[in-house]
């Protein structure tokens, strides 16, 4: 099975461097947790989660107790921090890692490799990770069923959502196991994942309050999202790469914030 492209990495390469009652009986189901803690960065309240993007699809997560995610963690866009969850997918293989970094305590792969749907729910620490399987398209243009996961990480009440690389709109099912979701991270590069209009009705669907756009190749793939994201959506741009969020920080109209990759 080909996991690897030349195309979307030199892309990558080149990005690098070029650049409500619903609503609250969702929101019961991210409950608060907690846990010790293990510091890697100035202490979070006990309502933060640290987010910091890395790159490409890669983002830190970090909850108020000190435990740590990466999201589609490979070989090319890396964290210098050894996190405590390393989540990854297959469609391509800036998506995931052969040789993980052994001090990782969890490596939780979006696919089955005996076939079928994968499925993750655990507790580490003061976060519970979970995922609902999706489909991607094969090398021959065909699907290949249940091959990406959107993981959900829950903590300090609040829901944070990766879609991994999501290749089709979602099923009313989907949103369903989905669910109440705060921080969305989305693939916007409308090509290699979903094109713009179905990835904006994803987006749309989840209504997430904030939403961080990802896996984007320069500047010029960005600005073609956000052009025709702006007709629905705030816009705003970070000057770091890492943000705190809690649930009342969070913006009281949905909006997209767009984080530099932090590139160690």
């Amino acid at each position: 099975m080909r996991f690897f492209h030349f195309t979307a990495l030199a892309l990558l390469a080149f990005g690098a461097a070029a650049l409500g009652s619903t609503r609250a009986a969702e929101i019961d189901k991210c409950p608060d947790m907690v846990a010790a803690s293990r510091v890697w960065r100035a202490a979070l309240n006990p309502d933060q989660v640290a987010i910091t993007f890395v790159g490409h699809a890669t983002f830190l997560i970090e909850s108020p107790g000190g435990t740590v995610a990466a999201t589609d963690y490979n070989d090319f866009v890396r964290p210098k921090v050894v996190p405590d969850i390393a989540t990854m997918n297959k469609a391509h293989s800036s998506h995931y890692s052969l040789h993980p970094n052994p001090a990782i305590a969890h490596v939780l792969h979006g696919w089955n490799s005996a076939g079928g749907p994968i499925h993750h729910d655990l507790n580490v620490g003061d976060m519970h990770i979970r995922n609902v399987p999706t489909n991607i398209r094969d090398w021959g243009g065909g699907t290949e069923y249940d091959a990406n996961s959107i993981f959900i990480f829950e903590t300090a009440g609040l829901c944070i959502a990766h879609l991994g690389h999501l290749h089709h709109p979602l099923t009313p099912e989907h949103l369903k196991q989905v669910g109440h979701v705060d921080v969305l991270l989305v693939p916007v590069d409308g090509s290699y994942t979903l094109d713009t209009p179905g990835m904006m009705e994803v987006i749309d669907a989840i209504r997430a309050p904030l939403t961080l756009p990802m896996h984007y190749f320069g500047s010029y793939t960005l600005n073609r999202f956000l052009d025709v994201a702006r007709s629905k959506y705030e816009v705003a741009f970070s000057p770091t790469s890492s943000i705190e969020v809690s649930r009342t920080s969070l913006p009281s109209r949905p909006k997209m914030l767009i984080l530099p990759e932090r590139h160690y």
